[in-house]
């Protein structure tokens, strides 16, 4: 990746779309450049159910972006969710040629494409991205990035990402839809990530919770990978959801009530006042406590962290966590008494997790800057950089923009995904 490049990340989420322009720098971070965000109402637990409400979110938040950083988009990098991915380990090798005098990046597609062909993948799934942990040289291992070494033997330990193909599609054809291309798909854990943990916890073990509107992905990190990523399809929206059948209120009103209060703990609770409240029919109000909406805050938060500590205990997987949990993403994060919710059900500390890195701290934009941070630091693909133009540059699709596409823009042995 060179300095100057510039990296667009869309995340498609349950309740919104946000778009981020980001331009590396000389110190390995991102300056960020534009961004924009657009209600969506086209997914559902992670899965889009209306490609032409999705794309009108992209074209409206990639469009917030474009005018704010004075640039044309045209293709970007998007998130994909846990439901929608499995994650398998793999090697590969790679001979180096005789008379090559160091390992260039055709000796790099050789060894992926090895690491690819030796795990068998769910007929259902397809490879959507290969993360290399390791290189190994002539027996010498750790490596991070071995272009421009002198070897004869090249290895690879790293992990095949497989997409669900339905989902994949999906995705692609709702960024495709308003003129944009893929330029490759990470997932959303990973970007939230890269923005949110701290390299200390990557290495000593992390529980990564990413609670968005409606999808709960949880995520261990160990050793600076992934070692473990599901999801739970329960969000912040459920809550919204609770309190409007609660209290007999309409959505948008429950929306806002959730919002004024932010609290997740009865205990909690200073002045237990009454509140003013509009009845479904709107046509009278009535006064309800405090604790009436926070009780019903409680009980679903306390349910996510549950169902969070049952899919833990499941996986076998609690050991590796070292350095504790943190909570990121939009759905219950604003709510005071979520740690100690949290830390009381999993039994670990947790501290919420704001993106850090670059000029821009709102939360919103967390995976969107985690998808451009995660792309920025790629070494196994030569050319990571989208595909932008000066906004006085009228934006058209033609046939060498098709070179764009995910499967070209990766490695090249994915390019029979969409035959």
């Amino acid at each position: 990746m060179a300095v100057g490049d510039i990296i667009v990340g869309i995340d498609i989420g349950t309740s919104k779309v946000c778009t981020l322009i980001g331009q590396t720098n000389r110190i390995n971070n991102i300056d960020v450049l534009g961004y924009g965000s657009a209600p969506c109402n086209g997914v559902k637990k992670g899965i889009i159910v209306d490609i032409e409400g999705t794309a009108q979110a992209i074209r409206q938040a990639t469009e917030q972006a474009e005018q704010m950083a004075n640039l044309n988009v045209n293709s970007a990098y998007v998130n994909i969710t846990g439901a929608n991915v499995s994650i398998i380990e793999s090697s590969g090798q790679a001979e180096i040629p005789n008379n090559q005098s160091e390992i260039n990046y055709s000796d790099l597609e050789r060894v992926l494409k090895s690491a690819k062909d030796d795990v068998a993948i769910p007929a259902d799934k397809k490879a959507i991205d290969i993360v290399p942990y390791q290189y190994i040289i002539d027996g010498y291992d750790q490596i991070v990035d071995p272009v421009g070494m002198i070897g004869s033997n090249l290895e690879i330990d790293c992990q095949i990402v497989a997409g669900s193909v339905t989902a994949v599609q999906n995705l692609v054809r709702a960024v495709e839809k308003p003129g944009y291309y893929v330029d490759g798909i990470v997932i959303e854990s990973v970007a939230a990530g890269e923005v949110v943990l701290t390299p200390d916890e990557k290495e000593l073990g992390v529980l990564l919770l990413d609670v968005g509107a409606g999808v709960t992905d949880v995520s261990i990190f160990k050793g600076k990978r992934l070692v473990f990523y599901d999801s739970i399809p329960i969000g912040g929206d459920h809550i919204t959801n609770d309190i409007a059948i609660g209290l007999k209120v309409p959505y948008n009103e429950a929306d806002k009530i959730k919002r004024q209060f932010n609290l997740a703990l009865t205990s909690l609770i200073q002045n237990d006042q009454e509140i003013t409240i509009a009845s479904i029919n709107e046509s009278r109000v009535r006064n309800i406590k405090i604790s009436e909406v926070i009780e019903i805050i409680e009980a679903r938060v306390t349910e996510i962290f549950s169902l969070i500590d049952q899919l833990l205990d499941k996986s076998g997987m609690k050991e590796y966590i070292s350095a504790g949990a943190v909570l990121c993403g939009e759905g219950i994060t604003s709510f005071d008494g979520n740690l100690q919710i949290g830390t009381a059900m999993l039994e670990m500390p947790i501290r919420i997790g704001n993106p850090k890195g670059a000029n821009i701290l709102k939360p919103t934009y967390t995976v969107a800057l985690g998808i451009v941070k995660y792309m920025s630091g790629v070494k196994h693909i030569k050319d990571v950089a989208s595909n932008v133009k000066s906004l006085r540059k009228k934006k058209h699709r033609d046939d060498g923009a098709k070179e764009l596409s995910i499967w070209n823009r990766l490695i090249k042995f994915f390019n029979d995904f969409f035959v």
